[in-house]
C-alpha cells in the first residue's frame, strides 16, 4: 500500500505554452463576444478606460498570486496560503468559496453552449447539449494534467485568433475604408456621440463591476502552480503577460467596435463580432462567431472542473474537507474531486428544465462576490506572507510585486469599492444578500469538521 503523500501527488507536465494560455484563456470568456455590448452601454467609449484601470488591478493582484506561487508553488493556490498565512478558517473559507463559484460558472456555462448549439439545431433540447459537454469534459479533466492543458491550449487559440481576426479587419475599415467603399472612417465616433464620457464618471464606475466580472478566471494560473513543469519560469511570464493581453484583447477589440459604430449601436443587431465581419462582407459571419463563443463556453467549463478538482483535493491535504478527495488517480489526477464535482454540475443539467433565464444572472452575480472574496484573500495573504519573512528572505524573493505595499492597499481598497457599488446595480445586489448566507454556512461547516477533528 502506499504511503498517503504519494497518493496526493499532483504531476508537474504543465508546459510555459500552457500555462500561457490558460492565463489567457481564463480572462477571455463568452462576455467579451456577447456581453460587451451592455458595458458599453453603461460607459460609452470610456468603458476603454474601465478596463485599463481594472487590468491595472488585475495585474496587482496577480504579482501578489505570483510572488507567493514562485517562492511556494502549490496546487490549490490561493486557498493553502491562506491557510498557512491567515489561518485555517481563511482557507477554508477561499478554497471553498471558489470551488462554489466555478460550479456556479459552470452550470451558466452548460447552459450557453446548449443555447448556441441550439442555433444550429434547434431541435436538440438544451440539456441533452449540457449533458453531452459535461461528461466530455469530464474525460478530458480524468486523462491527465496535459491533456486538460493540450484542450486549454487550442480551445484558447481559436478565440485569440477570432479576437485578432476582428481587430485586423476592424483596423482594415478604419484606415482603408474596406467595406465602405474605400472611404476610411476615421475616429470621430469615439467622441461625436455624447462626447468620450456620455455618461459622465458614474458611467465609468458602474461598469467596473461587469469588468472586474470579465476578468474572473486569471488566478488559474496560480491553482496551475504545482502542475507546472518549471513555476519559476512559466508563472512569471504568464502573469507579466497578462496586461498586454487585457490591452490587445479587451481594450483594442472593444476600441475597433466602437470607432466603427456608435457606441449606443454597438450590439444592437446580435454580437459585435458579428457586426465586424458582416461590415466586410464576410459570408457566415454569426455561424464563425457561434463557434467561437461555442469553443469559448467549454474552454471556460473545462477550467472551472480543473480548478473546482484541484481546489476540493487541496481543500482534502489541508485537512479542510474529506479526507476522500486526497487521493489522485495514478496518471496524477485529482479524479475524486473531478468526479463529485461533475455530480453537482449534473443539477444544471436539471435546471435547463425549469430554471428560467434571470436565476443565471444572479448566479452571475453570487459568482462575482466569490470570485472577489478570492483576490481579496491573495492580497491579505500576500500582505501576511511579506511580514513573515526576514529582510534577507525579502531579497532572495525572485518575482516581488511592484511599490509593495502601497499597490497591495490599493487594490485591496479597490476590491472594497466594487462591492459597494454592487448595491446599485440591481440585478447584482442579491449577491449582497446571498453572500452573507453562503459565509455563514460555510462558518457553521467549519466548525462542524473542527469539532469531529
Amino acid at each position: 500500500m502506499k504511503d498517503n503523500h504519494q497518493d496526493s501527488q499532483l504531476k508537474r507536465e504543465l508546459s510555459t505554452r500552457h500555462m500561457q494560455l490558460i492565463a489567457l484563456g481564463g480572462s477571455i470568456g463568452v462576455g467579451l463576444f456577447y456581453g460587451s455590448s451592455s458595458t458599453i452601454q453603461m460607459a460609452g467609449p470610456s468603458i476603454l478606460l474601465a478596463y485599463l484601470i481594472g487590468g491595472l488591478v488585475i495585474f496587482t493582484i496577480m504579482r501578489a498570486l505570483g510572488e507567493m506561487a514562485v517562492a511556494e508553488p502549490v496546487s490549490g493556490s490561493f486557498s493553502m496560503y491562506a491557510n498557512k498565512y491567515l489561518g485555517r478558517f481563511a482557507g477554508f473559507l477561499s478554497g471553498w468559496t471558489y470551488w462554489f463559484m466555478w460550479i456556479v460558472v459552470g452550470m451558466a456555462e452548460l447552459t450557453v453552449v446548449g443555447v448556441y448549439i441550439n442555433y444550429w439545431f434547434p431541435d436538440i433540447p438544451q440539456w441533452v447539449t449540457a449533458l453531452v459537454v459535461l461528461v466530455m469534459m469530464t474525460l478530458v479533466n480524468l486523462a491527465n494534467v496535459k491533456a486538460y492543458g493540450e484542450f486549454e491550449f487550442w480551445f484558447a487559440m481559436i478565440k485569440v485568433v477570432a479576437i485578432i481576426g476582428m481587430i485586423v479587419l476592424g483596423l482594415a475599415i478604419i484606415f482603408f475604408g474596406v467595406g465602405n467603399h474605400g472611404e476610411a472612417i476615421g475616429f470621430d465616433n469615439l467622441w461625436a456621440h455624447g462626447g468620450f464620457m456620455p455618461n459622465g464618471f458614474h458611467g465609468i464606475l458602474m461598469s467596473l463591476v461587469l469588468v472586474m466580472f470579465s476578468f474572473g478566471g486569471v488566478e488559474l494560473v496560480g491553482i496551475s502552480a504545482g502542475e507546472a513543469k518549471n513555476p519559476s519560469k512559466s508563472i512569471p511570464s504568464a502573469i507579466n503577460n497578462i496586461v498586454w493581453r487585457i490591452l490587445i484583447f479587451y481594450i483594442g477589440a472593444l476600441g475597433v467596435m466602437m470607432v466603427i459604430y456608435p457606441w449606443n449601436e454597438v450590439g444592437s443587431e446580435g454580437s459585435p463580432f458579428v457586426q465586424i465581419f458582416d461590415y466586410v462582407g464576410i459570408p457566415a459571419a454569426a455561424h464563425i462567431i457561434n463557434f467561437v463563443v461555442i469553443t469559448a463556453a467549454m474552454s471556460a467549463f473545462n477550467s472551472g472542473l480543473y480548478g473546482s478538482g484541484r481546489m476540493l483535493h487541496n481543500l482534502s491535504v489541508q485537512k479542510n474537507g474529506p479526507e476522500y478527495f486526497k487521493t489522485v488517480s495514478k496518471n496524477g489526477s485529482p479524479s475524486r474531486g473531478i468526479l463529485f464535482s461533475s455530480a453537482v454540475l449534473l443539477i444544471a443539467v436539471v435546471l435547463n428544465y425549469v430554471v428560467p433565464e434571470k436565476v443565471f444572472i444572479y448566479i452571475s452575480a453570487v459568482a462575482t462576490v466569490a470570485v472577489i472574496t478570492s483576490w481579496m484573500i491573495i492580497l491579505i495573504a500576500q500582505l501576511k506572507f511579506r511580514k513573515s519573512k526576514t529582510k534577507e528572505e525579502v531579497a532572495k524573493l525572485k518575482f516581488k510585486i511592484p511599490l509593495y505595499p502601497l499597490s497591495t492597499y490599493i487594490a485591496i481598497v479597490f476590491l472594497l469599492m466594487v462591492i459597494v457599488l454592487m448595491a446599485f446595480i440591481p440585478d447584482m445586489r442579491v449577491a449582497l444578500y446571498v453572500a452573507p448566507v453562503w459565509f455563514f454556512i460555510l462558518f457553521i461547516g467549519y466548525k462542524v469538521i473542527h469539532v469531529k477533528k
